[in-house]
């Protein structure tokens, strides 16, 4: 028996039977959703979710075709199984994914790609609708620091206080080490108690 590769930062795994692949530019890999399987074996729950997200995105595989694969019994599925609710073809980027899963850990509800208008005239795009208010979350990255970029924004956000819409962007850093504190915020926003055992739902996907 031919001995498993070992490599820092490499992991090998065989399989008894063959695997579902495809042919991309000459080269042969697993499909999406064979290969969204094998990375839930071994990362974590928010990473499979940026990676699936992408994938529904790009149309490298759907939900049915996810919903089957993670149905085996595989090492891997139980984790893929837990995280198909999460996913969401909408996102953008990975830190929209990232805050799409805190919102939703926090028992937030929000719509992605919310558009606002006005008398039929298109206003602006948000990353996140909070449902029930006129707030809207966005991740905020580099790009937004470029010039005509930052420019482009801060005419957006006048005309979203013009109708009366709030936008409040946030940073990587914001969405993996103040979670708590953007979720108290909405909470204020709709009415809702701060309730501390969310504080358990928010760490467990950031993990």
């Amino acid at each position: 028996m031919t001995a498993i590769p070992e490599r820092s930062g490499l992991l090998v795994c065989r399989h008894p039977r063959p695997v579902p692949g495809e042919t991309v530019r000459g080269i042969k890999i697993t499909t999406a959703p064979e290969t969204l399987l094998a990375a839930a074996r071994d990362l974590g729950l928010l990473d499979v979710v940026i990676l699936g997200d992408s994938a529904l995105r790009c149309g490298d595989c759907t939900l049915k075709e996810l919903r089957a694969t993670a149905a085996q019994r595989r090492r891997g599925a139980p984790r893929l199984r837990a995280l198909l609710p999460l996913l969401d073809d909408r996102s953008e980027s990975p830190w929209e994914s990232v805050m799409w899963v805190l919102h939703l850990a926090a028992g937030i509800e929000v719509e992605p790609q919310k558009k606002s208008s006005i008398n039929g005239r298109f206003v602006a795009r948000g990353d996140l609708w909070l449902v029930g208010t006129r707030r809207i979350h966005e991740y905020d990255g580099d790009v937004h620091r470029d010039r005509q970029t930052h420019r482009s924004d801060l005419g957006r956000d006048c005309r979203l206080v013009e109708i009366e819409w709030q936008r409040m962007g946030f940073t990587s850093y914001q969405l993996l080490n103040e979670g708590a504190s953007i979720s108290a915020s909405a909470d204020r926003l709709l009415g809702r108690r701060w309730n501390p055992q969310r504080l358990c739902a928010l760490g467990s996907v950031i993990r």
